[in-house]
């Protein structure tokens, strides 16, 4: 009696073990299935916000201000061009490149909008894994992005994170579609004139 007793409590308790298991699996499971999603909403939700700082920002600053920043910038774009190779000299001008155009302090320079694929994000200095995880970054080397003649400014984000969208819908732009980055109070219009694939 004692003995079936035992077994009964042993069934019992293998019984109860495979279930949590199952729930522990199922749980897990269902996890990594919604984590992309979760995620990338996640990672809008910050964007939306880092831009809406960012506007009610530069709401407060006077022309006065919008000039002094735009002179930095071009100032900067000015030393760039006298190095001979910027993308690897830029270094030399390091600390001058994060404090220009940083009107919050937290690194962001401006966003960029993207209509035809439904995307607005952030573009913050440099492309370190910290703002590619989550945002655009603007190349070291390349040009602040604040228009004029002669100026070529490099911006990177990822694609095909699960994440966040990110530039995972850049291949359906083509030739002709345009695209805004705002820097202060400028909005600069772009428009694509050639889709080149780099390996």
């Amino acid at each position: 009696m004692e003995e079936n007793n035992k077994k009964k409590a042993k069934k019992k308790k293998s019984g109860l073990t495979s279930t949590i298991m199952l729930v522990a699996v199922f749980l897990i499971g269902l996890c990594t299935m919604l984590y992309p999603t979760v995620s990338d909403f996640w990672n809008e939700k910050r964007q939306s916000k880092a831009i809406m700082n960012y506007d009610d920002l530069i709401v407060d600053l006077t022309p006065e201000d919008f000039s002094k920043y735009f002179s930095e910038a071009d100032e900067y774009n000015r030393k760039l061009k006298l190095i001979s190779f910027p993308f690897l000299g830029y270094s030399e001008l390091d600390e001058e490149y994060y404090s220009t155009l940083d009107v919050n302090g937290d690194g962001m320079m401006g966003y960029i909008t993207i209509e035809k694929i439904k995307i607005q994000l952030p573009i913050y200095h440099g492309t370190s894994d910290k703002v590619l995880n989550s945002a655009v970054g603007h190349m070291e080397g390349s040009n602040l992005p604040i228009g004029g003649e002669s100026t070529h400014s490099v911006l990177s984000a990822h694609r095909g994170l699960p994440s966040a969208t990110l530039f995972t819908n850049l291949d359906k732009l083509v030739i002709g579609d345009t695209f805004t980055i705002k820097i202060l109070d400028k909005t600069l219009t772009y428009q694509v004139d050639q889709v080149l694939l780099v390996l």
